[in-house]
């Protein structure tokens, strides 16, 4: 049996299994099924890496006529990616998802849920057939809502699901609109009629082309001003549901703009241009509304926004590479991208699932109520600060290697610049440094308030660690993030194949001949290495010293004053005071506060309510509209049986007549043109 068999019957076997077995090994059947299709799909992916690009044809209908699957270097990658973090995800769930077992039928349809997203994902990254292609995204879409609307009797749940919905199909309609233009013109669904369709015309044909798709990509991956639904999808679902959404499903959509780019031809440099802006604006847009946010996962959401747009910073640069015919340039920003997208999927599904830790021990995920979490929960505190200093790109974890790749692409586009190239780099150069600092002032927020200090809220019961059952996968996740960080030539040399795909390059000895800055790769590994031992030695003699000495613990100097010092701690909202009320004209931020009265004031209080701009004027002002438009006729609905006939009535008399005038009229036009 071919791959593709064996991976349709996995599918099979877990749906009829899944209801029909016990509450306890639902989770084990999913994760079971998750882990062969990972084995099965990924060896394919493996041989594509190393040159062995495989090929099938499924021979498909009158309709769709054969359909190509195809799982080159490109679709290797993703699918890696994929199958890591979703063998994770089903890992954590598994654990994560046992407070909920009362909810049986819930857990079936959340588990075959969560196997037909993994399926579906695989299956875009396969096939290279736009009809099969879309029938594979709206089995992904459908099957994410199901996951997001796990805690359905939360109307905030049902309500992010249902936008969800909405833009997910909204992507659909942009998607078939690309697709359809294409297939009328070249009468095939192969996406190498792509190619063909633009090979043959201007290139202002392959922008619009590549504008209609990359619209309807940039609404699943979250670029601004396309990622509304992104803040509210993620906080609604559970932990791990939210890891997978931040670490992959949104990276389809960047697997879509990549594989665009390989099929539209048209002026990248214009492209180029477009991309680098865009993504600047969005990766600047997410940290900014990150920092002044309540809900921890609602945070990570818009960190995941700040993410794609570096991603698609590093994206622009490849392409501006390509329309400047430099082989280093599109070298470091493809390759910075698909690093970038490996490691924002480990960072981000950690963080997701450190606060799923959180949630379950505290049963909130308002920042404003939380502290002292360190004490309870040391490993969580630890895993949580370890993916924070990675997402931040500091040394020696995996966000660095992609950022210095995206900075040294930058660096090297400089010599022989336009204007109008500079001045986008010179913007790519701020904007990235802004993000870098604003996420590390994010972060210190996040960590100082959530895990430090002491609590700010008094729980129903005394928050405790996770099992090691539910820590384990994400300390296999830290080893990555390290691997990374401590080995980049490794897994910046697998790049190799996904980057020659965008070039005439031949890597011949390696990675010497394609990437201008692997040299200084092996200098970064061995620098992590080397802070690595110096940060394990200062901590084994602060151990070792503070062992030998005796510790008394007393009450926090309070300034002389005896209230309670848990609301003297810096609040989440004082801590980014400054910074607010700086963004303010930027950002749409909303405040209600009692003015304070006494020394220990006790109905005074103030409460900030972050909003988004962009949401207000792009969804929120013509969905208003809509409803005023559509209130005008709200008469015609006033309960009356009789005009309810009346309407019948009319409508009948509507499509009886109707014809025969048409009919009248166009008999009438003839005449008058034979005169």
């Amino acid at each position: 049996m071919n791959p593709i068999g064996v991976f349709m019957l996995f599918i099979g076997i877990a749906i009829v299994f899944i209801p029909l077995v016990s509450v306890e090994r639902k989770g084990i059947v999913a994760l079971a099924t998750v882990i062969g299709i990972a084995m099965v799909s990924s060896i394919p992916a493996i041989a594509s890496l190393t040159g062995n690009p495989f090929e099938y044809v499924l021979q498909g209908s009158q309709i769709t006529g054969r359909i190509p699957v195809r799982i080159d270097a490109l679709s290797g990658w993703f699918i890696l990616v994929l199958n890591f973090t979703f063998i994770t995800g089903a890992w954590y769930g598994l654990q994560y998802m046992k407070a909920y077992r009362q909810q049986r039928e819930m857990l079936s349809l959340h588990a075959i849920s969560y196997i037909l997203v993994f399926a579906g994902l695989i299956a875009i990254s396969a096939l290279q057939h736009s009809m099969a292609f879309l029938i594979a995204w709206e089995i992904m879409a459908l099957s994410s809502f199901f996951l997001i609307i796990f805690e359905r009797h939360r109307a905030e749940v049902i309500k992010a699901g249902i936008n969800y919905l909405i833009q997910s199909h909204v992507c659909i309609i942009l998607l078939t609109l690309g697709f359809i233009w294409v297939a009328m013109n070249e009468n095939s669904y192969d996406f190498n009629a792509i190619v063909q369709f633009t090979e043959k015309r201007p290139s202002s044909v392959g922008l619009a082309l590549f504008l209609c798709l990359f619209s309807g990509f940039a609404i699943k991956a979250g670029f601004v001003p396309f990622h509304t639904w992104l803040p509210y999808a993620h906080p609604a679902a559970p932990a791990h549901v939210s890891g997978v959404m931040s670490g992959v499903i949104i990276k389809i959509g960047i697997y879509g703009i990549l594989r665009m780019l390989l099929l539209v031809r048209t002026d990248f440099l214009v492209l180029g241009y477009i991309l680098l802006f865009l993504s600047v604006l969005t990766g600047i847009y997410g940290v900014m509304l990150a920092i002044i946010q309540h809900n921890l996962k609602k945070l990570l959401a818009y960190h995941s926004i700040e993410n794609i747009g570096i991603i698609g910073m590093a994206i622009g640069l490849g392409c501006i590479g390509i329309g400047k015919g430099n082989p280093g340039l599109v070298a470091l920003g493809f390759s910075g991208a698909l690093l970038h997208t490996l490691n924002h999927s480990l960072f981000k599904s950690l963080l997701f699932y450190a606060a799923g830790h959180v949630y379950q021990a505290t049963h909130t995920m308002d920042i404003e109520k939380l502290g002292g979490l360190v004490k309870k929960m040391p490993h969580t505190t630890l895993l949580f600060l370890v993916a924070s200093l990675a997402i931040c790109g500091l040394p020696p974890f995996n966000g660095f290697v992609s950022e210095f790749l995206i900075y040294t692409g930058m660096f090297r586009a400089l010599p022989g610049s336009d204007f109008a190239l500079l001045s986008l780099l010179v913007l790519g150069f701020f904007g990235l440094a802004l993000i870098g600092g604003l996420a590390m002032f994010c972060f210190t927020k996040a960590v100082g308030t959530v895990f430090l200090g002491s609590p700010r809220h008094p729980f129903a019961h005394d928050p405790g660690e996770a099992g090691w059952a539910k820590l384990m996968p994400m300390y296999v996740i830290v080893v990555l993030l390290l691997g990374i960080g401590l080995f980049p030539g490794v897994f910046v040399s697998l790049l190799s194949k996904p980057v020659e795909l965008y070039s005439f390059i031949s890597s011949g000895n390696g990675l010497p001949g394609i990437f201008p800055a692997v040299e200084t790769l092996s200098g970064i590994g061995w620098g992590a290495a080397i802070f690595l031992v110096l940060a394990g030695l200062i901590f084994w003699l602060r151990t070792r010293w503070v062992m030998n000495r005796v510790q008394t613990y007393d009450q926090t100097w309070a300034c002389g004053y005896e209230g309670d010092t848990g609301k003297m701690q810096y609040t989440a909202s004082s801590f980014v005071r400054a910074y607010r009320k700086l963004v303010e004209p930027v950002l749409s931020i909303h405040k209600k506060k009692k003015e304070i009265t006494g020394i220990f004031p006790v109905t005074a209080g103030q409460e900030t309510h972050p909003g988004d701009k962009i949401e207000e004027w792009f969804i929120d002002l013509p969905v208003k509209g809509l409803k005023k438009f559509f209130n005008r006729f709200i008469f015609l609905q006033n309960g009356n049986l009789q005009f309810y006939i009346l309407y019948g009535v009319v409508f009948i008399t509507l499509v009886l007549v109707l014809p025969l005038v048409i009919e009248y009229f166009s008999a009438l036009i003839q005449f008058l043109n034979s005169i």
